[in-house]
């Protein structure tokens, strides 16, 4: 029986140390952290976010989230209370966090 993967080193609000230990398995378990079940909403999300980061090389704040969501899947998804629903309570921590990335700058 093999062990469970250890869980990657994360700061002091759960944002991986190491970008290159993340993997769906680490985002499957700093998701259920937040209680929230990733589904293909999620993942659209979270590719977008690590898109914007290798391109950028920084998470977005909200509102260049939002942007950049409404610029890659239209306006009914980039929207900030479609993901909000998502990513409760604040979007852009919350899904920077699962997609492996540092805690965007101005975020609480």
């Amino acid at each position: 029986m093999s062990s469970p993967p250890r869980k990657p080193q994360t700061d002091e609000d759960g944002h991986l140390l190491y970008l290159d230990e993340w993997s769906e398995a680490v985002a499957e378990t700093l998701a259920a952290e937040e209680n929230i079940v990733l589904d293909q909403r999620h993942w659209e999300i979270i590719a977008l976010l690590r898109e914007f980061h290798r391109t950028f090389e920084l998470s977005p704040a909200m509102r260049p989230l939002v942007n950049y969501v409404k610029s890659r899947l239209g306006k009914e998804k980039g929207r900030s209370i479609y993901l909000m629903q998502l990513f409760p309570p604040s979007p852009a921590r919350v899904a920077s966090k699962i997609a492996g990335l540092p805690k965007p700058e101005n975020c609480l």
